[in-house]
């Protein structure tokens, strides 16, 4: 797939693979299943210019296009599954809503570490009764003087547990236009961070709890009538999501490609067994088809560089999938070989499980897809 890049992108795509190559290809196996956040790789992936790729740079960043993001995550996650989720943290998500609303001076505060992979930003959306319907959210805010009292709790944040900064979705008053944001700081008086709780893919996380959790007036983000502009970036999160749950099947294609290669089985190596070619053409279809909607989601940008919320949703669902049943058949071509820890293959089929769920699950996207197909809105709330 790297012969539809331009030919600058093909230069940035074998950089950022002989870098990984060359300082992450050890430990990877390691680093996939370890509990703890890598500030390590977080910090060379600073030095190498590939956190805030996509944010300005008159903030720090290095001012460059979503495409350019997309290929630095994929090249990482041939080689290092678990660096490309570094690279997630530092140029999608969180840190870019942060570094698109926030005012100078919050930037000066928080932009540097962050963007230096000092520090992580965690997101407060999900809540125990506002999943997917996330405009039902509860955690209030309050002003109260010269600052604001929140009062509620997140569930399912990513990076919860070693985060530094949150960026949390509250309630200013009812309706949509009553729904904003506020930045709190781990240690805040009132703010709580819950013990860790495992996802499927050994990737945990932390409850977070508001009770009279006072922060100042200069923590706000995006006041009322702030939820559209949040939401509108989310797009730029499900093109980072997309870019590593097919980048995490690709890697598990290659893995049992080479494997169905040089193992024997009856006297032949096994990929010369027709039901096993049948299932790798599938695979590869799968990929390259799914490779080219992400493509483009990535380039057909607006003014504000922000992909088409369509093209969003036919990506995200197209690399959700594929990447998943790429990762799975991969597994069972491996056999138990697949199956074990000792592969990263049963890490991305766990990994690529999970994003059809974050991000507008796989079911939401269908819904988002057809508003488009019909031109119109079906209301998924009771009448």
């Amino acid at each position: 797939m790297i012969s539809a890049l331009s030919p600058d992108q093909t230069q940035l795509a074998n950089a950022v693979r002989r870098f990984a190559e060359d300082k992450l290809a050890t430990g990877a196996l390691a680093r996939a299943h370890a509990r703890d956040y890598p500030w390590d790789v977080a910090q060379q992936l600073s030095d190498m210019g590939m956190i805030g790729i996509t944010i300005r740079a008159e903030d720090g960043g290095l001012g460059g296009s979503l495409m350019d993001a997309v290929i630095t995550i994929q090249e990482l996650a041939m080689v290092c599954p678990k660096s490309a989720d570094v690279a997630q943290a530092g140029n999608f998500g969180p840190i870019r809503t942060f570094a698109e609303f926030a005012t100078p001076s919050q930037k000066a505060k928080w932009l540097p570490d962050l963007l230096a992979g000092k520090k992580l930003i965690s997101l407060g959306m999900s809540e125990p009764n506002a999943g997917s319907a996330v405009t039902e959210l509860q955690t209030s805010a309050r002003e109260d003087g010269d600052g604001y009292i929140l009062n509620g709790s997140k569930v399912f944040s990513t990076h919860s547990p070693h985060a530094d900064l949150f960026l949390i979705y509250v309630r200013f008053g009812p309706g949509t236009n009553g729904i904003g944001s506020v930045l709190v700081e781990r240690g805040t008086p009132g703010f709580t961070i819950g013990q860790p709780a495992p996802f499927m893919s050994g990737e945990e996380w932390c409850p977070l709890y508001f009770q009279d959790c006072r922060i100042p007036a200069e923590n706000l983000l995006l006041g009322p009538g702030g939820f559209k502009k949040q939401i509108s970036g989310f797009n730029v999160e499900r093109i980072g999501n997309a870019s590593r749950a097919l980048a995490l099947g690709r890697h598990a294609y290659e893995t049992a490609r080479r494997h169905v290669t040089e193992r024997e089985q009856f006297g032949r190596p096994l990929c010369e067994f027709q039901g096993l070619q049948w299932k790798f053409a599938e695979m590869i279809v799968k990929l390259e088809a799914a490779q080219l909607l992400l493509y483009r989601a990535a380039s057909d940008t607006d003014d504000n560089g922000l992909p088409s919320a369509f093209d969003t949703a036919v990506a995200k669902l197209a690399c959700n999938e594929a990447g998943f049943d790429v990762a799975n058949a991969a597994m069972q071509a491996m056999g138990a070989y697949g199956y074990s820890a000792e592969s990263l293959v049963e890490y991305c089929v766990k990994r690529t499980r999970g994003w059809q769920i974050a991000g507008g699950s796989i079911e939401m996207l269908k819904n988002r897809i057809a508003e488009h197909v019909f031109d119109r809105r079906f209301n998924q709330r009771r009448s």
